[in-house]
């Protein structure tokens, strides 16, 4: 077999289409390690039939394929054409016409390879059988590789054979003969499953041959059903006829029966009618006693409240005209002791008198404090005339009543320290003291007690109005506290719930960096859009992937002049910072002038998420990604946290007054 053009395309290293020719004599090709010598050698096996992708060393088949470079895409195609000389006429005989063939091999990444001869397609078997013939293939030992010559010396005798068996020519003979076998093998066993489906094809025949017995069994028994179902039916068929002759007599009954019920109902129709003609004088009849006993039922419902209020009145006047019944006995009683004290100081009137006439030198003072006692007295008369309208007056209500009570009570006191002090008067001046120097100290004391009882009523009228006062004071200041402690615990509340939804959990193994950052509130989209998944990426260096740290160096190129680095709003750890340094933020306008003076490794974004590249790739902005929605709400929760502590801060204040309030309320009790 003589091989004349070899066309390599998408085939590992060989991206564009590359052709090796194949000239009469020594074909090599030279090159230092890693140009892609073996590539050329694994490109032969590879169309030759190589269905190993670890003798083509790759993890998959698909690995074949260019995979990309720093430069060029990826691919999704690898094919390699291999022209085969056939001026001998060698080749199978469904090929064998033609003096050139073009073996080709297709793959496609995840949709596998195929195989054409001439641009038609056919099996890899076919394939391998070309070359077998031709004792070569892509693994014979006509295809020498590295380390294969230590192989052959040290190989079984199975592999010597199979050298041998290439040497002689007949290795195509034997890879038939081993497909032949084969199918021997495959036709031994569908006769074996032939024997099998004949058995079972048996014991269907008998079963088959029950089963027809059956069939006939039941046809004979349901041509005895159906004539006995056919009598069943004639049978009722005469029943029916009977029962429809017995329906229709009892139709005829109905029918005279409907006609007497209609003459009937005419009639009850034509009562009614009369009726209903007498109707509306009847109703307006039952409405006016409807009317008038409603006002009735409403006159004996007013009655007899009046008369619950009249008892009431009864009973309340009754209480009344007993309570005044025993103020007038008490009034009486006092007027009694009055007169009896009157009897008294007229008797002790007498005795000054005779006094008087033994003692010319008192008798002017005695008169005077006579004077002064009668005036007193009637002012006590006159006082005590007063207190018994009051008391009559008082009669309308139960809290004046008590008031003029204590208020009798009062000046019986007085009445009855006076008239104390008019003993002590007139023994004083029995004694031969100095009535009037008395008198005037009594007087004295009288207005000192009189002022300190106004004072005290003052001081109970302004202590229940600072009472009144303390307890709207304390009212007032609830409120603001109540509102406080409720805008606090809503934003604790708020807080609580997105640090669980946004923080790392504590038993995470791996805490991502994003947790470490710190954004200028606005810029979370733009930190997003730039860093992608990459900002899940923990710093722990025993993580598989992780942020090992790399600082900036002085050989880092610079961003387009006029343009701020992301890393001037980001506190980020120091692993970061060089990532940072090389992302600029620019607004949307500039983005595309800017991207032309990008350095490798460089990026713009705009705060709403739009992404420019070095190497080229663009991103407009869309949603927030979730890596942005996390830093937003981790500077919403930072925000939140700081308005609980200044809600927390605002409470104390209030509440402290609050309580200040409710001390100030409990004193002004007391006080009260």
């Amino acid at each position: 077999m003589k091989l004349t053009k070899l066309r390599i395309l998408g085939f590992k290293s060989f991206v564009e289409p590359t052709d090796f020719l194949i000239e009469p004599g020594l074909t090599g090709v030279v090159g230092p390690n890693g140009c892609g010598k073996s590539n050329l050698v694994e490109s032969l096996r590879w169309v030759m039939g190589e269905s190993s992708h670890k003798n083509l060393r790759a993890a998959e088949m698909d690995d074949v394929i260019f995979g990309g470079s720093g430069n060029r895409p990826a691919r999704n195609m690898a094919e390699v054409i291999l022209t085969v000389e056939n001026k001998d006429r060698t080749a199978p005989a469904a090929f064998n016409d033609v003096d050139l063939l073009e073996i080709s091999r297709r793959i496609e990444r995840d949709r596998g390879s195929n195989y054409r001869i001439n641009g038609r397609e056919v099996r890899a078997r076919d394939v391998q059988l070309i070359f077998a013939d031709a004792s070569t293939g892509a693994r014979s030992p006509a295809m020498v590789r590295q380390g294969q010559i230590a192989e052959l010396i040290a190989a079984k005798p199975q592999s010597r054979r199979r050298i041998l068996e290439e040497a002689a020519g007949i290795s195509g003979l034997h890879s038939r003969r081993h497909e032949a076998e084969l199918r021997l093998k495959a036709a031994e066993s569908n006769l074996e499953r032939l024997e099998d489906v004949l058995t079972q094809i048996e014991s269907q025949l008998d079963s088959l041959k029950r089963q027809s017995r059956q069939a006939s069994r039941y046809r004979g028994l349901s041509n005895e059903i159906r004539q006995a179902e056919a009598l069943l039916f004639h049978i009722a068929f005469e029943e029916a006829g009977r029962l429809v002759i017995e329906a229709e007599k009892r139709l005829d009954l109905d029918i005279r029966t409907v006609a007497e019920r209609t003459r009937a109902q005419a009639e009850a129709a034509r009562l009614a009618a009369i009726a209903a003609h007498e109707m509306p004088p009847l109703r307006e009849a039952e409405s006016v006693a409807a009317a008038e006993l409603h006002r009735l039922t409403t006159a004996r419902e007013a009655l007899q409240q009046e008369e619950r209020r009249a008892e009431q009145r009864k009973i309340e006047l009754d209480h009344r005209i007993t309570q005044a019944g025993a103020d007038i006995t008490r009034e009486k009683a006092m007027i009694a002791d009055a007169g009896t004290m009157l009897e008294r100081l007229v008797g002790e009137e007498a005795a000054l008198k005779e006094e008087q006439e033994a003692s010319g030198d008192l008798a002017a003072e005695a008169q005077e404090v006579l004077r002064s006692a009668e005036v007193a007295l009637a002012a006590e008369e006159k006082a005590m005339g007063e207190t018994q309208t009051e008391f009559a007056e008082l009669q309308a209500g139960r809290s004046q009543a008590e008031r003029s009570e204590r208020e009798a009570g009062d000046r019986v006191m007085r009445l009855e320290r006076q008239l104390a002090d008019v003993r002590r008067e007139s023994e004083a001046l029995k004694a031969g003291s100095n009535a009037a120097a008395l008198a005037q100290s009594l007087q004295e004391e009288l207005s000192a007690l009189q002022q300190r009882l106004g004072e005290a009523e003052q001081a109970a009228i302004e202590a229940e109005a600072r009472h009144a006062g303390a307890r709207e004071a304390e009212a007032a200041s609830r409120g603001p506290l109540q509102e406080a402690e409720r805008v606090a615990s809503r934003l604790e509340t708020e807080a609580r719930t997105l640090a669980k939804l946004v923080l790392t959990p504590a038993s995470a193994k791996y805490p991502p960096i994003a947790d470490k950052l710190k954004v200028t509130k606005g810029y979370e989209v733009a930190l997003g859009a730039a860093l992608g998944d990459d900002i899940d990426a923990p710093t722990d260096l025993a993580a598989p992937a992780h942020w090992s740290g790399a600082e900036p160096g002085a050989e880092d190129a610079a961003l387009p002049e006029g343009v701020e680095p992301l890393a001037t709003f980001v506190r980020a750890p120091d692993s970061l910072q060089r990532r940072l340094a090389q992302i600029g933020i620019v607004e949307k306008a500039d983005g595309p002038r800017l991207k032309a003076l990008l350095a490798p490794g460089q990026r713009l974004v705009t705060r709403q998420g739009d992404l420019w590249r070095w190497d080229g790739f663009v991103a407009a902005a869309e949603a927030p990604s979730a890596a942005a929605r996390r830093l937003a709400e981790r500077n919403r929760l930072a925000e939140l946290e700081q308005e609980a502590e200044a809600a927390r801060e605002a409470v104390t204040p209030k509440r402290q007054a609050a309580e200040a309030a409710q001390a100030a309320l409990r004193e002004a009790g007391e006080r009260e």
